[in-house]
């Protein structure tokens, strides 16, 4: 279940018609491939007619950026991450909720396509014994964001692949459908599987571990090699945001006499 606290994130941004996609750990959960999550990350549209309607959806909610960069158009187009921390409206002190908000992201395709693919679903809101639409990315998108640097999210990517396999393994699926499994699949097993049930797709794929596994041959060191790859990759693109990331720190830490910045 998605906490009330997230599900009044998403509904104020739906309600200031915020283009916005649900990803990250939170959209995992919902595709059947992550148990919890306790931050939100967001893809949103940076235009200079939907940030104001962002901004406004921020500030309805009292959220204050954290850290750096500072929450403008010019670092959101350029790749950045804009931190926010969102206090809990119910009663009691409740620990604020982190959302991460991104517009452009590697290796991902541009916001205004990944919208046109998005899915959309209907979450129950005990608050308000009502429904909340969410817009989240479309798997395929989700499982290219998850392609990171970072060890744990390749557990993730193999979970989510992995859960829409198993969920049409008695289904005839969509040829779309059966070349994202035959792309994405990391779990030797059912790459294998894949790779026996639709053979004329297979023959096609010029991807190492599906040729692997055409071959009975072992499927492993062509998935490693694909997972060092893409983790190089995103080295290589974070690289230059991380140098622009410590100047901004820097300056903050001057402009405040030494002190670490707080919240802006």
């Amino acid at each position: 279940m998605i906490p009330i606290q997230i599900l009044r994130v998403l509904s104020t941004t739906r309600q200031y018609d915020v283009p916005a996609l649900l990803m990250g750990g939170q959209a995992c959960v919902l595709y059947g491939a992550a148990e919890y999550s306790r931050d939100l990350d967001l893809a949103a549209l940076a235009t200079d007619a939907a940030l104001p309607r962002l901004a406004a959806a921020m500030q309805a909610l009292g959220a204050t950026v954290i850290a750096v960069p500072p929450f403008e158009q010019q670092y959101l187009a350029r790749g950045h991450a804009v931190h926010f921390s969102v206090p809990d409206a119910g009663p009691g002190t409740v620990t604020p909720l982190r959302v991460d908000i991104m517009s452009r992201m590697r290796g991902v395709a541009p916001f205004e396509e990944l919208w046109e693919r998005r899915t959309t679903i209907a979450l129950p809101d005990p608050s308000s014994q009502t429904e909340v639409f969410v817009d989240l990315l479309s798997l395929a998108d989700l499982v290219n964001a998850k392609k990171t640097q970072r060890d744990k999210d390749w557990p993730m990517l193999r979970r989510l692949v992995d859960a829409s396999y198993a969920s049409e393994r008695e289904a005839e699926p969509a040829e779309e459908l059966v070349n994202f499994w035959l792309a994405e699949l990391r779990s030797p097993a059912f790459l294998r599987d894949a790779v026996a049930r639709f053979p004329e797709y297979a023959a096609r794929s010029d991807r190492r571990a599906v040729i692997a596994a055409r071959e009975n041959a072992d499927i492993a060191p062509a998935l490693a090699s694909e997972q060092e790859a893409e983790m190089a990759a995103d080295r290589a693109y974070w690289e230059p945001l991380q140098r622009e990331l410590e100047a901004l720190r820097h300056a903050a830490r001057r402009s405040s006499g030494g002190n670490p910045p707080g919240p802006a």
